[in-house]
């Protein structure tokens, strides 16, 4: 099964975060199937790739609650 979740980045204390599509069995900084985006808490800007975050959604991925909420302040969700 395929979810959209963060994958931090960054250096200590100044955490970015990307969206990814990933595979439900591997560790959070694990292998990703695909970057469909990037939220950075600090400076509170989110990039979101809708084409593909909608691809991954139609193909059955379940976006986490954090992911959920960010795309849903972005728009993506009405």
């Amino acid at each position: 099964m395929v979810k959209l979740r963060l994958k931090r980045c960054g250096r200590k204390q100044r955490a970015i975060y990307r969206i990814v599509a990933i595979d439900i069995r591997s560790r959070r900084e694990g292998r990703d199937i695909k970057k469909v985006g990037f939220y950075d808490p600090i400076k509170n800007k989110t990039y979101s790739n809708v084409h593909a975050i909608l691809y991954f959604l139609k193909k059955g991925a379940q976006p986490t609650g954090t992911v959920h909420d960010i795309l849903r302040k972005a728009g993506l969700f009405k």
